[in-house]
């Protein structure tokens, strides 16, 4: 008979378990023997594909929280990390990571997961007043350079466009004008810059 013959994970390691011998007359001794536990089990990695979003600077990160899911072990699970954590505009779209699980007794397992990324950031529109001459033909015409007073974006300008870039006599004066900016991924905003017309060229006479 033996003092033990169930072992769990709380048993990892080496355990002594007494061997009684009892014969058939009633007499009974016993040895001790050493036996030894291991888990080899591999813990089971489960994640959460998971959308992530940039703040206004370009950046984002993640935490092995929001991207476990339920992983478990057979004993206990010890620790869970990320092979990424931070993202920033070169990773807009889709990109796999892995999670890893490491058990209480030094077995650790990986699995895949998506974290797709997304900028969903405006860029910041800053539109100057702009002061237009016109030519010897009563035109003049402007682009987005001109009144552009520096607009920016975390991730990048697409483009610049205005409202309107050509103007005759009949804008001498104020004119508004909507300067949109369009970054690498699609947002855009606006701002509004006031076009002055001018007609400074005095007429010719013919006599």
């Amino acid at each position: 008979a033996l003092n033990q013959t169930d072992f769990n994970c709380d048993h990892v390691g080496e355990n002594p378990v007494i061997l009684t011998v009892t014969d058939v007359n009633g007499n009974e001794s016993t040895a001790t023997a050493t036996v030894t536990v291991e888990d080899n089990e591999s813990p089971h990695p489960e994640a959460f594909d998971l959308d992530v979003y940039l703040d206004d600077q370009g950046m984002a990160s993640i935490t092995a929280l929001q991207v476990n899911a339920y992983s478990w072990d057979n004993c206990a699970v010890d620790t869970i990390w990320l092979d990424q954590y931070d993202f920033d505009c070169d990773h807009i779209g889709l990109n796999q990571i892995e999670i890893t699980v490491l058990d209480v007794n030094g077995n650790q397992a990986s699995a895949p997961t998506d974290i797709t990324v997304h900028d969903t950031v405006s860029p910041e529109a800053l539109a100057a007043d702009f002061t237009l001459e016109l030519d010897e033909n009563g035109t003049g015409t402007i682009t987005p350079a001109d009144i552009d007073a520096g607009s920016n974006d975390a991730c990048g300008i697409l483009s610049l466009a205005l409202s309107q870039t050509e103007f005759n006599c009949l804008h001498v004066g104020e004119n508004p004008v909507i300067l949109t900016v369009t970054d690498e991924n699609g947002n855009e905003s606006t701002a509004t810059a006031t076009v002055t017309v001018e007609d400074n060229i005095a007429p010719t006479i013919d006599a």
